[in-house]
Formats: structure tokens, C-alpha cells, sequence
């Protein structure tokens, strides 16, 4: 006999105030098995756990509705009560009455409606649950961080402080990410360099880290605990045990004529080439699209200069296995495409440049030694102007971004004043929607800039941007002070907006990993579980979940590495029990279940059964591996005889659901 308790939460006035509660219990109390129905205020609280505690010690309850909010908000929390008072943790299901209707719906009728509903098809579905058990798989206690820039490097670190051996996987020659290519950070205006070169030594040096640089990320099977990852390790027709980093080769190179990615093409590079001066790891690459010994099989300059003999010409891509229990993504983020954003003459006149190619104008190390130069003819520029969210903040339309990138104000406010510091003759001009300051010291650095350094900020936009005559006419509007501008400029410095790296979505595919609408990774929870993936094992880290400065970014860092340390400190971890089964009497070995299945947990086994007049037939049936399956019940889809069901959600109950939200 089923005795079914329902438990209805208020959740404070987020459901109560567009749900009737007393109406909801009560409506529910009449359906049939249910023994008990009441509401409380907070179900979630100490007194609402011990009350739900108690009504199945003292009712002999078989099974527990609660109806409050999303099960990925307190479902855990509930199933461990529930546990503690001897009942089953699956036996307990969650009406979400808070999401899924009272924060839809303002008519209150409406809502308590629909709370009923709901409330009566979780009561249909216990009925037809059954007690699991959650099994153990043990975990490999080796991370992965996908990213070398300051996000990846600083997960990296304090995983391995902690103990546990880490890989960093770097797609670019070098680790150190867009850090690199800044010149000073903002609000302190130290140097980047300074603070994150022995960040990457540190790296390098970590007995616990290994880095493999010039890779990426082919495949991911497995999951939580036993990730299987395989990496490509691209040919640097370089090798890395041998080359002492002396630059040699870089010099002797009669290919010079390469664009210079590091210094956003602002300069050229030899066809074989060490990224900056301080890369790490400081290997030598060669360029295979401009080398002409790879192309023609002419020329060797560099292996005959190279005295340790590290030149390899026949060196073919690596493939590396390994395992892991918990993968990091910090993928970073890339100025996004100006190519349309033509009313600012970007392609038009080399003296329009983004924000990070204004960084390498300013770096020491750029293109230009330090000095401000202007592309077009090596000048000096006298009058400077800004534009702010070029990208960001654009409603509707695909010409760029709805999201503000945050980090654009600071930055510009940054460059305004080391402009005005360096060059005390220029005139800069900042053109804003709005200022944002979301930081420790941010506001005064930025009124900084306006009462110190004499920047002209203009709240108004660009309406366009022509070169004539040697000079870029910048026509833009001042709203506070109703009038248009006309301004002759030398140079105007574009505040990009930053997205997402392109490699976020094809990893994000191989992670099983929700991503938005904007191709940034999605949060477990955005507030309570904000570095951690939907998909179990797998970590948040830096720009690939968000646009974040420096500070934020390696807080986030530390946040995923502290995840990441309690999951691969476990020797073993609770498997999912409502995972994948096959009925062997129904499967006809079509194999549509293994085609359709992301984690690789179906096979397909030769078995014998019983036929008539005691004949013994041999059937291929499809096996499940319940290790390796996460119950996303794609094989229930795609099975075409029926076969194959979800336990803790199987056809029956998901029918016996649909069955009571319509009568």
C-alpha cells in the first residue's frame, strides 16, 4: 500500500504570493496514496527537514513529494533528509512550483492551477518509483586545464599546491595567454609582465605541472572522476628537448615577411619564431605556411645555424593519451571581428586600431619600442580619440554583441592616462555610452583620468569615422551638451568587445558543457555554483564564462581550483543509480542506442537464450555500463523496439505524469 506525504513550500512569498499553498495541499491530500499533505513556509529550513523527517518515521511514508523550487536548487538537500529518516533517497520527487509557475504567472488562480497539476504528477510518478542504489567509481587524481592564459595558469598552480598533478593544455606556442600582450593593468598601472612572468615560471618550474603547449583537445570520453582525453600536439618541427632557446634561428631566417600575430600584425616575424622574449616554455616554432624548407624542401638556414640541433623537419603531430578526474576550461576570450564596424574606417586607415593594438603600440616590447607612433607614417599623433563599446551593448541585429564587456572602461580610462602621462601635448577625447566602475578603486581611477590627467570625456556616440587629407574626420554627438562634434584626429583607439575564443563551443561539444546564447559557458548556478559546469568533473575558469578583468579572473582561478582539489581528494565518488537498462527480450541489436550515446556506455554482447523445443538461440543485445552512464536517456529516444528505459524515469512514470497533468 503506498502512503505518499506531500510537503508544499511557501518559499517565503516566491510562491506563495501567486500560489494559494493551503489550496495546493489541500487539493492534493485527496489524490490517491497520499496520507499526508501540508504546507510550511521554508520546507528547505531545519524545522521543514525535520518535519518532513518525522512524518515518515511516524506514517511509514513510501514516498515524499515536495513541491517548492527547482530540483537543481534543493532536490539534493531534500533526498538527504529524507535518507536520514530511513527512506530511500530516490523514492522523493520535486514539484517545481516556483520557476516552472509561480514566478511565470501573476493571475493567482492561474498559478495555484497549475501548482496542482504539477503537484499531482509528481504524486503519479512516486507511485511508480523504485529504491536505487548509487554505486561507487573510483577517481583519477589528475586535472586537466584547458588554457594557458592567467586563468589557466593560476587554476594550475593551486591545484598543484595542493598536491595533484596537472596538465595544462595551451594551443599557441606559449603560455600566458592575452596577459602577455598588455602593457600596464589597471588601477595600480604595475606591469603585466612583472606580475605574470614568474606566475609562468612558477608554471614551468611545478614539478606537479606539466605543460603542453602548441595542442588542443581532440576528444573527451569518460566521466566525473575518469575522464578520457585525447590531445593533438602539433609539430613545432622543433624539438623541445633540444632547443635552448637562444634565438638564433629566429635571426638567421631569411623568411622575415610573416605578420606578427603577437603584436596584432602591427609588425612582421620570421617563419621560425619565439613568440616574445619571455615565452614559456621558450621553444622556437616554425610557421609551416611560410617556412620554405617545408613547402619547397629549399633553403635549412636554420638547422645549419642551430649548434644544439634541435631542427627536425620530418616532425609529425602528437597524439597523447591520458586520464584525468576533473577538467578546467579556461579558454579566455578575443577582441571580437571589426569587419563590421566600417563607419569607423577600421579598414579603411591603419591609424584606426583596437584597444590591444593600441597595447602593443605602448609596450616597450611592441612594435614601436614603447613609443607612441602612428601606423600610417611612423608620427607622432597629437589628438586621440576613444571609442567606447564598439560591439558591446548592441541591441537586436548581428552586427555585434547585447552584453557589456566590462572590462572596456577601465582600459580606455587606462590609456587615456598614459597617454596624457607620456605625452603631456595631447589632446584625448573619450566617447561613452555610459562609465561603468564595478571595482576596488576603479571610480577614482577613473575620475583620475577626467580631474588629473585632463581627459575629455564626451557622453555621446560616433556617428563615423573618414580619413582625409592625412587626418580622420570623427563625427560624433555630446548629449549633455546638445550639440555635434567635429574632430580632426591623428589616431582613434576602438574598445572592442571581447567574446568568446573560437575553440569555446567545439571543446564545449567534447565536454557535453552548456554553453549560452553567446557561446560563453553556462554555470551549474549562477549564484550558488558559479565555477562549476551542468556537466559533472568539469570546471569554470576566467573569460569563458564571462567578460572579466584580471582580479575577477584569477578569483574565479582559485574558486575552480579549490572544486577541483575536494573532487580529486575523493578515492571514490557516488554514481548516478537512474542510468540506462536494457530489456534483452525486447532488443533486436539495431545498435541505434550506441550510435546515439555521448558517453560510449553501450555495447552490444552475443547471448544465448532459450527458444522453442529447448533450441539455443544467440542474440546480439545491447549491454549498458551503469560506470559510464550519466542518464541522459538519449537511448530511450532512439530505441526503436522499446528496449531500452531510464531507471527513475522510465516510460511508465514519465506516461503516468502525463497521464495525471491531463485528466
Amino acid at each position: 500500500m503506498q502512503k505518499i506525504g506531500v510537503f508544499v513550500c511557501w518559499c517565503g512569498s516566491n510562491i506563495a504570493a501567486t500560489v494559494d499553498v493551503e489550496t495546493v495541499s489541500d487539493a492534493l491530500a485527496r489524490e490517491p496514496g497520499v496520507v499526508f499533505s501540508t504546507n510550511y513556509q521554508y520546507m528547505c529550513s531545519q524545522a521543514g527537514q525535520d518535519m518532513i523527517q518525522e512524518k515518515i518515521r511516524e506514517l511509514g511514508l513510501t514516498g515524499v513529494v515536495i513541491c517548492s523550487c527547482s530540483p537543481r536548487m534543493h532536490e539534493a538537500t531534500f533526498r538527504r533528509a529524507c535518507e536520514k529518516a530511513g527512506l530511500n533517497p530516490y523514492l522523493v520527487e520535486i514539484a517545481n512550483i516556483r520557476e516552472q509557475c509561480s514566478w511565470i504567472h501573476k493571475d493567482k488562480a492561474v498559478g495555484t492551477e497549475k501548482a496542482i497539476i504539477l503537484g499531482r504528477a509528481a504524486i503519479a510518478k512516486v507511485q511508480l518509483n523504485a529504491p536505487l542504489t548509487a554505486g561507487e567509481s573510483p577517481v583519477t587524481k589528475r586535472a586537466l586545464v584547458i588554457g594557458g592564459g592567467i586563468a589557466g595558469i593560476q587554476t594550475a598552480l593551486d591545484i598543484a599546491e595542493a598536491g595533484f598533478p596537472v596538465d595544462i593544455v595551451e594551443k599557441k606556442p606559449t603560455i600566458g595567454g592575452k596577459m602577455t600582450q598588455i602593457d600596464k593593468t589597471f588601477p595600480t598601472l604595475d606591469c603585466a609582465a612583472c606580475i605574470l612572468t614568474p606566475k609562468m615560471v612558477d608554471a614551468a618550474q611545478n614539478e606537479k605541472i606539466n605543460i603542453i603547449s602548441y595542442a588542443q583537445v581532440e576528444e573527451v570520453a569518460g566521466f566525473v572522476g575518469n575522464f578520457s582525453v585525447k590531445i593533438r600536439k602539433r609539430a613545432r618541427f622543433v624539438d623541445e628537448t633540444k632547443c635552448t632557446g637562444c634565438g638564433l634561428c629566429t635571426e638567421k631566417c631569411p623568411q622575415k615577411n610573416v605578420p606578427n600575430e603577437f603584436n596584432q600584425g602591427l609588425d612582421n616575424r620570421r617563419a621560425i619564431y619565439i613568440p616574445f622574449a619571455q615565452a614559456v616554455p621558450k621553444v622556437a616554432t616554425i610557421d609551416p605556411n611560410y617556412c620554405t624548407m617545408l613547402k619547397t624542401g629549399k633553403c635549412g638556414v636554420c638547422s645549419k645555424v642551430c649548434t644544439a640541433g634541435a631542427i627536425d623537419y620530418r616532425q609529425q603531430d602528437e597524439i597523447i593519451q591520458q586520464e584525468y578526474g576533473a577538467i578546467v576550461a579556461a579558454t579566455g576570450f578575443e577582441p571580437i571581428s571589426m569587419e563590421k564596424f566600417d563607419e569607423f574606417a577600421y579598414s579603411q586607415s591603419p591609424d584606426v586600431v583596437t584597444s590591444l593594438e593600441f597595447e602593443r603600440l605602448m609596450n616597450a616590447a611592441g612594435p614601436t619600442g614603447g613609443t607612441l607612433l602612428r601606423p600610417s607614417d611612423g608620427k607622432h599623433p597629437h589628438t586621440l580619440v576613444f571609442v567606447q563599446c564598439v560591439g558591446s551593448r548592441c541591441d537586436g541585429g548581428e552586427k555585434g554583441k547585447p552584453y557589456c564587456s566590462k572590462i572596456c572602461c577601465m582600459y580606455t580610462a587606462k590609456h587615456a592616462m598614459l597617454t596624457r602621462e607620456k605625452y603631456p601635448d595631447t589632446e584625448v577625447y573619450v566617447f561613452y555610452i555610459d562609465v561603468r566602475t564595478p571595482g576596488k578603486n576603479f571610480d577614482e581611477f577613473y575620475r583620475r583620468a577626467v580631474e588629473e590627467y585632463g581627459v575629455h570625456y564626451v557622453k555621446g556616440m560616433v556617428g563615423k569615422v573618414a580619413p582625409e587629407n592625412g587626418k580622420l574626420k570623427v563625427q560624433a554627438s555630446d548629449l549633455l551638451g546638445g550639440r555635434q562634434l567635429h574632430i580632426d584626429a591623428d589616431m582613434v583607439v576602438l574598445a572592442a568587445a571581447i567574446e568568446p575564443d573560437r575553440s569555446a563551443r567545439p571543446l564545449a561539444t567534447m565536454l557535453t558543457a552548456s554553453m549560452d546564447t553567446n557561446d560563453f559557458f553556462t554555470e551549474a548556478h549562477p549564484k550558488l555554483r558559479p565555477v562549476e559546469s551542468p556537466t559533472a568533473g568539469v570546471f569554470l575558469s576566467g573569460a569563458c564564462q564571462g567578460p572579466k578583468d584580471i582580479p575577477e579572473t584569477v578569483a574565479q582561478a582559485g574558486a575552480a581550483a579549490a572544486k577541483v582539489i575536494g573532487l580529486l581528494s575523493r578515492d571514490h565518488l557516488t554514481c548516478n543509480p537512474c542510468v540506462a537498462e536494457s530489456n534483452e527480450l525486447m532488443c533486436n541489436g539495431c545498435s541505434a542506442c550506441e550510435k546515439v550515446c555521448p558517453y560510449g556506455a553501450i555495447t552490444y554482447i552475443d547471448k544465448e537464450f532459450r527458444g522453442p523445443n529447448r533450441t539455443t538461440l544467440v542474440r546480439r543485445v545491447a549491454q549498458v555500463n551503469p560506470a559510464v552512464c550519466q542518464g541522459c536517456g538519449a537511448c530511450t529516444v532512439a530505441c526503436p523496439s522499446g528496449a531500452m528505459d531510464l531507471k527513475g524515469f522510465s516510460n511508465a512514470q514519465i506516461m503516468a505524469e502525463v497521464d495525471a497533468i491531463c485528466k
